[in-house]
Formats: C-alpha cells, sequence, structure tokens
C-alpha cells in the first residue's frame, strides 16, 4: 500500500506550527513521519519535538514520528521507507512542512519525477494555510504566496477571529478567484477537523473520478493577482488524439507557468472518463469510472497559473471536439 504524504505550505506567520502540532497530539491512530525544510529554527514546538541528531528520527508521545530534513527529500523519504522495510521504524502517512517562502512545486514534482518514491509514496495534497489578517497584503506583495494559494488542494485559514466577517468574505472571494478548484475550511488558533487535512486526495487520479459540482466559480472577471485560473467546459466528446497533441505543446510552450491543471474528459468511442492533471511540464492520464447509462455526459478542465494564456487554451481545446468527419472511413 501506498504511503499517503500530505505538503502543508503556507505564509511566513500563517500558523502552520500551530496546526502541525495540533495534528500531532490528536488521537487520530495514525503514526507520522514530519519532515522539515527548515534546521535551527522551532518548527515544531520544543516540548514535543526532541532533536536526535544521530538518527534523525524521534518517536513522539502520541506514536508520530518527525526528522528533519537535512539533505536532499528524495535521500530522506528514501531513508524512511528504508527503515520501515526494515522494521525499525513505523509509519504509515508523511507530512512535509515547507518553509513559510516556499514555492510547494518542486516538493510536488519529487513524486512524478522519482521512480522510486512513486512505486512507495502516493502524493495525497497540497494543504496550503492563509493568514486571514495578512494575507491582502501578502497575496499583493509576495508572488510566493500566489504560489501556495495556487498549488494548494485545501485552503485553510488562520486567525480570522482577529478580522471581521466582511473581510473574511473578500479574502474568500479573492482565493476562490485564484484557485477554485480548493475547498476553504478555517482553523481556530491551530485546531481543525483532521478530515480536512489528511486522505483529501487531491494528487490521487484515481480518486479523482468527478470534479466537485461548487468547485466551478465564475472566474471570468479580471482581477490583479498574478496567479489566476479559468475553467473549460464543454458537453460534445473529445477527440483524445487533438487533446494529448495539443495540451503536449501548450506544456512544452507554457508549462512554467500552469502551475496546476485537472479536468474529467468526455471522449468520443470511450465508455470511461479520461481522468488528467498536471503540475508545469508533467502531465498525466488515467481511465476514471464509466458514465452511467443516463448521466449528462461532458469535459471540464480547470488550469491555474501564473498569466495563462486563456484565450489560446480555449480555441486549441475547442478544436479538440471530435468531428464527425475525421472518423476513419470504412
Amino acid at each position: 500500500m501506498l504511503i499517503p504524504v500530505t505538503i502543508l505550505t503556507g505564509f511566513l506567520g500563517s500558523g502552520k506550527t500551530s496546526l502541525l502540532n495540533h495534528i500531532l497530539r490528536q488521537p487520530h491512530g495514525h503514526r507520522i513521519a514530519v519532515i522539515e525544510n527548515e534546521f535551527g529554527e522551532a518548527g515544531i514546538d520544543n516540548e514535543l519535538l526532541v532533536q536526535d541528531f544521530e538518527e534523525q528520527i524521534v518517536e513522539m508521545n502520541n506514536g508520530c514520528i518527525c526528522c528533519t530534513v537535512r539533505g536532499d527529500l528524495v535521500r530522506i523519504l528514501g531513508e524512511l521507507i528504508a527503515k520501515k522495510d526494515a522494521g525499525t521504524l513505523r509509519f504509515d502517512r508523511v507530512v512535509i512542512e515547507t518553509t513559510g517562502l516556499a514555492d510547494p512545486a518542486p516538493v510536488a514534482q519529487t513524486f512524478f519525477v522519482d521512480e522510486d518514491i512513486g512505486k512507495r509514496y502516493l502524493l495525497d495534497a497540497v494543504v496550503t494555510l492563509v493568514d486571514a489578517k495578512h494575507a491582502q497584503a501578502q497575496l499583493t506583495e509576495h508572488h510566493e504566496a500566489q504560489e501556495q494559494v495556487g498549488f494548494a488542494d485545501r485552503i485553510v485559514l488562520t486567525k480570522t477571529d482577529l478580522v471581521d466577517a466582511d473581510a473574511v468574505h473578500a479574502l474568500r472571494q479573492r482565493l476562490a478567484q485564484m484557485n477554485p478548484r480548493a475547498k476553504i475550511r478555517t482553523a481556530h488558533k491551530g485546531v481543525a477537523d483532521i478530515g480536512d487535512l489528511l486522505d483529501i486526495r487531491g494528487f490521487n487520479l484515481n480518486a479523482i473520478l468527478e470534479i466537485e459540482p461548487d468547485f466551478l466559480h465564475d472566474v471570468s472577471h479580471e482581477h490583479d493577482d498574478e496567479v489566476g485560473s479559468f475553467v473549460f467546459h464543454t458537453d460534445q466528446p473529445l477527440d483524445i488524439a487533438k487533446v494529448e497533441d495539443f495540451l503536449g505543446a501548450i506544456v512544452r510552450v507554457y508549462g512554467t507557468q500552469m502551475m496546476r491543471y485537472k479536468g474529467v474528459l468526455q471522449v468520443e468511442g470511450e465508455d470511461r472518463r479520461i481522468v488528467f492533471q498536471g503540475v508545469h511540464m508533467l502531465m498525466g492520464a488515467e481511465l476514471g469510472t464509466a458514465w452511467k447509462k443516463h448521466e449528462v455526459r461532458g469535459s471540464k478542465m480547470v488550469f491555474i497559473g501564473k498569466n495563462l494564456p486563456r484565450e489560446i487554451l480555449e480555441k486549441g481545446l475547442t478544436h479538440c471536439i471530435f468531428q464527425p468527419e475525421d472518423s476513419p472511413q470504412a
């Protein structure tokens, strides 16, 4: 069974440590390995985490396990697996806490590009914390904050008790504009529902069989954020060969701008959904569940990124709609 991994990110002061402490202290029964990419800073309260410089691993009172990254992420993940296989370490999931100024993309890409890591780990989701009191300014002034929101599978608002309801509503609208596919939840003083943080399956193609019906927001209006999003939808079947050729070409040219993209496709001649997603230059697709007999079929794709070539994408995808005259002659 693959080991699920959660990437916990968020701008400086957003409350990652408080939330992580909450996760570690809960009697949820999970044994958690925590990887931090900061060393020398109190990533976890001293009374909760005692550094073991020899082994890099220390077992928590509640059965969780923590380690501090002092090298390459792949190496650390490999060492964890080696110890698990040898029976010297027991854990059933991993949480990676990034620095407040980190772009989560390189961490997420690790699980796409390294074959050995992909065989043992499943990237479950990117969970991004957003400081309700300071987020508006941070999102305007720091592209890292926008990157973190753009990559999120789940957004958790913190410090909502420090601002009024109108400010929270405005922030929610802005976040939904930037990333319409990430559900927004709230944490109060580091406390949140564990079910909103773990086993989200935001990066698991097998589980993304249908996009949530409420994630299609109106994202057509203009805004000032560098990170934006839009949705393409058609109820006509697509030509899968054209889709593959078009997206392959788009990724080669605009891949660095395309932070996250995901969709469920209705393909001509196929009775099952095609589910696809990508991160920057890396893209994958596989068969999803079968269309039901009387189900309304269609394709929905969401693109999140920086200065996206929306017109090119919309025209290109429209061109991918199946045309009967393209069918081979009998």
